[in-house]
């Protein structure tokens, strides 16, 4: 064939690499992927550049660190390259479909290189907020302020009345007659089909066409189908809202939350078997337009999702732990045998250069990662350090101030994972292989030599970012900030922590 090979890109929201079959999960939440990994391949250890959305997203688009413009800069420069504009300038047809993510948009320039691009926010998005504040108002709300003020700061009559307000709150809010309602953000069926009529359009012509999907996400509201193909019990709306507002309560310690915590991780698991059906259908309807055949796919992730693993909850911006970090990727090459990778951490800075580089394209010398297409397409076998950075408290990145507190830094081998705190200064070493779930630090005066060579790369690593730094692509960003700062926006979208 004359055109070039297609890709298709697949990233879903807070999906987690020990979620998913083909990386080991027992529960049935991804069986069309299984069966697709057995001629895909597989990494071990894809590792995002930061957490969450707003800090991974640059590297898997642009392949360039997350703060490398700056900690005040967010999303990409509007004339810095991306994987769409290199892929557009050579003829490609490109479109993306969003799930309703405020911080995948034209403002924050993610709409560049594209022909079609919809984040599915043209309507205002309900706001992200603890559902037992929602009876807070009238009344009830001004006496149980009064209240609590007058009760202890902690013990068990505190606990007993916070617990019998929340009940409150669940039985007098009211509930919509289904899920559907409930849901945050468009299910992955919206978004396929959204996609699928689209590639109906560009029978002829080479594609990049991306995706984002959300159903992982939080508030957990997955698809009643979904919830039946993984054997889980039907819940009316009470019951998954209320499931959701209990994990939000933030007067709870985590032994308290874990008592729901499989609930809800099960309203979790089957937002992801809801895009893996999704995933099948999609790749049906490439099968039916002769088009799946000179598609290279990747599936991933742009960050992971805690569960108490460390106390925490959600994805917040803090910690870069490995279930934050280390996500699902799954690349299909029609006509690339697949073989074993190495279990050495893919930095997800290279995928955009490796998907170039697999269609016959160069990267543009501004992305800082490089191309493991001939590692591929050879062994199989490499070695790499993923650096993954992050501002600790930036849960609301549309408040600048929130963007500049101090880095969060993690150096990972294989075997040895570094974190670097700057405020204040702590590091922590951990072993991979003895530890993989990182309960326990290493000790000061163990493995000084690898604390050391870590370190190192980590100075290394924030020497280059500033030297390297794009200082035209950060001023154009900087401009864009303040013309939509002295610009009221259209729609005040509620931020969400992604």
């Amino acid at each position: 064939m004359d055109r070039k090979r297609s890709i298709l890109l697949v990233t879903v929201d807070c999906l987690r690499a020990d979620h998913v079959g083909f990386m080991g999960y027992e529960r049935p939440t991804t069986p069309f992927l299984d069966s697709l990994a057995g001629e895909s391949f597989v990494f071990p250890a894809a590792i995002v550049a930061g957490a969450p959305t707003y800090y991974s997203l640059p590297a898997i688009m642009a392949s360039r660190y997350p703060l490398a413009l700056g900690r005040d800069v967010l999303g990409l420069g509007p004339a810095e390259p991306t994987l769409a504009s290199v892929l557009q300038q050579s003829g490609y047809a490109t479109a993306s479909f969003a799930a309703a993510n405020p911080y995948i948009s034209s403002r924050f320039g993610y709409e560049r290189g594209f022909d079609t691009f919809r984040d599915f926010l043209e309507e205002e998005p309900a706001p992200l907020t603890n559902e037992t504040a929602n009876a807070a108002a009238g009344w009830a709300g001004r006496f149980n302020r009064r209240l609590q003020n007058a009760l202890p700061k902690s013990g068990t009559l505190r606990s007993a009345y916070e617990q019998l307000y929340f009940e409150y709150c669940q039985r007098v809010t009211p509930v919509p007659g289904s899920l559907d309602p409930l849901r945050r953000f468009p299910a992955a069926d919206v978004i396929v089909d959204e996609a699928c009529t689209w590639l109906k359009s560009q029978s002829q012509s080479s594609f990049f066409l991306w995706l984002h999907l959300m159903d992982p996400h939080s508030p957990y509201y997955p698809k009643a189908e979904a919830l039946s193909l993984m054997g889980d019990k039907p819940l009316t709306p009470f019951q998954a809202r209320y499931l959701n507002s209990f994990w939000n309560r933030s007067d709870l310690q985590p032994k308290q939350l874990a008592l729901r915590r499989g609930e809800i991780v099960s309203l979790y698991d089957a937002g992801i078997r809801w895009v893996d059906v999704q995933m099948e259908k999609l790749c049906k309807a490439l099968q039916a337009l002769n088009r799946w055949d000179d598609c290279a796919f990747a599936f991933t992730a742009d960050h992971g999702e805690e569960f108490l693993d460390h106390g925490g909850r959600y994805h917040p911006p803090s910690r870069l732990m490995e279930e934050l970090i280390r996500v699902p990727l799954l690349l299909r090459v029609p006509g690339l045998a697949k073989k074993q990778l190495t279990s050495s951490p893919f930095s997800m800075l290279h995928l955009a250069p490796t998907l170039l580089d697999g269609v016959g394209l160069s990267a543009p010398r501004e992305f800082r990662g490089r191309s493991h297409w001939h590692e591929l397409a050879g062994d199989g076998q490499f070695d790499g350090v993923a650096i993954s950075e992050s501002v600790a408290g930036c849960t609301n990145p549309f408040r600048r101030e929130n963007r500049l507190g101090p880095r969060v830094l993690s150096v990972r081998e294989s075997r040895f994972k570094l974190l670097l705190y700057f405020d204040p200064f702590a590091t922590e070493l951990y072993d991979l292989d003895a530890d993989p779930h990182e309960h326990a630090a290493l000790g000061p005066s163990v493995h000084e030599q690898v604390r050391r060579r870590l370190l190192e790369i980590a100075r290394e690593h924030l020497s280059q970012s500033a030297a390297n730094r794009n200082l035209r692509a950060r001023v154009e960003a900087q401009l864009r900030d303040l013309r939509l700062e002295w610009k009221k926006p259209a729609h005040n979208h509620a931020p969400v922590a992604s």
